[in-house]
């Protein structure tokens, strides 16, 4: 079974387990490094206000009661359009609908606060998860993506309506 657990600030174990093995498993699938998160990244109080951030929604799922995903939502500048974050699920945990759950999850936290649409940024080779949010009701827009390290590449954006 499935469940999930909205995390609060004193959750930060559990977010920081996740996010590391996050950036281990899935390094070019994220814009952080998992070395920003190692040594002195690596404070307590650093992962506190990551969980902080005003109006965030931070879950993750939890797979017979093991930790094996995690999503985060944020406010935009535009109040009719919330964002999807930091998304991952553990390769054992894929293709048991953690990820669509973890989506839907954000998406309806998202429409409770008002937002008319759900906003993510993918990486242009990720194409298994581009394949889980066309399914979950994303498409590609033509907007730029921000410029990945090659200096050639951008972020892909993907919107999904509310």
């Amino acid at each position: 079974m499935i469940e999930m657990t909205v995390l609060t600030p004193d959750d930060w174990p559990t977010w920081r387990e996740l996010r590391l093995a996050a950036l281990t498993e899935a390094p070019a699938a994220f814009g952080s490094r998992l070395a920003d998160w190692q040594g002195d990244g690596d404070r307590e109080q650093r992962w506190r206000d990551r969980l902080s951030i005003p109006g965030s929604h931070n879950v993750v799922a939890t797979l017979d009661g093991r930790p094996v995903g995690m999503a985060s939502g944020v406010p935009t500048p535009d109040p009719l359009v919330m964002e999807l974050i930091s998304m991952w699920v553990h390769p054992e945990a894929r293709g048991q609908k953690v990820g669509r759950l973890l989506v839907d999850t954000v998406a309806h936290w998202a429409r409770e606060n008002g937002a008319d649409r759900l906003r993510l940024t993918v990486m242009p080779d990720n194409a298994a998860a581009k394949a889980l949010y066309r399914r979950a009701g994303f498409s590609l827009t033509d907007e730029l993506g921000d410029l990945l390290p090659d200096g050639v590449r951008r972020e892909q954006i993907m919107l999904r309506p509310l």
